[in-house]
């Protein structure tokens, strides 16, 4: 017979009594009012699964688990984390990530700082891609050269600003035919000089246009910038996911702590012009919602492969910017869909902060039951 007393010795067991405020056993029912660690609806939908498997092992399928999950205080979230330092003026600060490359992760970009910029918000971009910038081309400034201005006594870069977006990119130092060929920490210090010593002025948004994959630049921007959440591009491949769940993975480190507001599935499918009813899905179809759903994180837009999307970014205009057309209505949903996920991410999260990042070993989450 299950009695209260068994379910307690198994909670501490599980190393899980902490969180549980009030449980209740009725037959073969149980009823446990917890508190998740994080208030990131992925750890929530984590722990409610490690919670059920390990009820059903323990005791069998014939017990009946009813979980309610809250979340933490923001004050108790709080004090867990290393205080970092704002940049003035600049309200959300997203980054644009992507697991490899090849995924359209700059286009989506480009077009989600138009698409923000329409709805009338104060928008910058910096272009993050030390290696392989092509901001200056998708927005036609490749010949534009930021100048120095004087802001409180202090000299700044002025950001290029085109389409009412305001932007920063090593393209516009190196050269649209020079290669940079440097080092990580020389790549890193450059970064920061475009974040720090830049004029931004009044942002709602800052996008920073990752390299691909996970490496010294992204560690960079993390302990640098008090990142507000992590937006994902990937394509529908199997392995185009696969790498995807390593980069969530960085961003949801213990060490890290950023929350992903959301997956974004570009060229998700294909449709012709003449046949503007038919999908085809060229590289799969729903990969990226059945991850969406595996991880505990929202499906933003699917974005679909339009010619038209390729044109304008050759071209330096952005295809959000054609009024009335498919491509700029999916885009303005995707955009709205993230502004939703950021302003519930900001109603249960504090600030989010710099991170102090020491050895990568020290990230490691740490190894409990559930």
């Amino acid at each position: 017979m299950l009695t209260k007393d068994k379910v307690q010795a198994f909670l501490t067991e599980i190393e899980v009594a902490d969180l549980v405020h009030n449980f209740q056993v009725m037959g073969n029912d149980v009823y446990i009012d917890m508190t998740a660690h994080s208030p990131a609806m992925h750890e929530k939908k984590k722990l409610e699964a490690a919670m059920k498997q390990a009820f059903a092992s323990e005791f069998g399928e014939e017990v009946v688990l009813k979980l309610k999950i809250a979340s933490p205080e923001p004050s108790e979230v709080q004090q867990s984390q290393i205080k970092g330092k704002q940049i003035k003026g600049i309200q959300n600060i997203i980054a644009i990530a992507s697991g490899k490359g090849g995924v359209g992760k700059s286009t989506v970009a480009a077009n989600m700082a138009v698409t923000l910029a329409k709805m009338g918000f104060k928008v910058g971009i910096l272009d993050a891609d030390i290696y392989g910038p092509s901001i200056p081309t998708m927005f036609d400034t490749v010949e534009a050269k930021p100048i120095t201005v004087e802001v409180e006594g202090k000299s700044l870069m002025k950001p290029i600003e085109n389409y009412g977006v305001k932007m920063l990119s090593i393209g516009y130092f190196s050269g649209s035919n020079q290669a940079v060929v440097w080092r990580g920490p020389m790549a890193s210090k450059a970064l920061n000089q475009m974040i720090r010593d830049a004029a931004w002025g009044e942002l709602d948004f800052l996008l920073i246009d990752l390299p691909p994959g996970t490496g010294d630049i992204h560690l960079s921007i993390i302990q640098e910038v008090p990142v507000t959440g992590a937006v994902i591009v990937s394509t529908p491949q199997h392995v185009a996911l696969a790498d995807v769940r390593k980069g969530i993975a960085m961003f949801q480190m213990e060490s890290i702590n950023i929350p992903v507001l959301g997956l974004i599935e570009n060229m998700s499918y294909f449709t012709p012009a003449e046949l503007p009813d038919n999908k085809y899905y060229i590289f799969g179809n729903q990969g990226a919602q059945y991850l969406a759903e595996d991880l505990g994180i929202p499906v933003l837009g699917e974005i679909p492969l339009i010619q038209s999307v390729r044109e304008a970014g050759d071209v330096g205009r952005p295809a959000a910017l054609q009024e009335g057309s498919v491509i700029a209505d999916i885009y303005t949903k995707t955009t709205q869909n993230m502004i939703e996920s950021l302003v519930e991410r900001n109603k249960q999260l504090p600030a989010t902060e710099a991170v102090k990042i020491t050895t990568m070993a020290g990230c490691a989450p740490k190894n409990k039951k559930v």
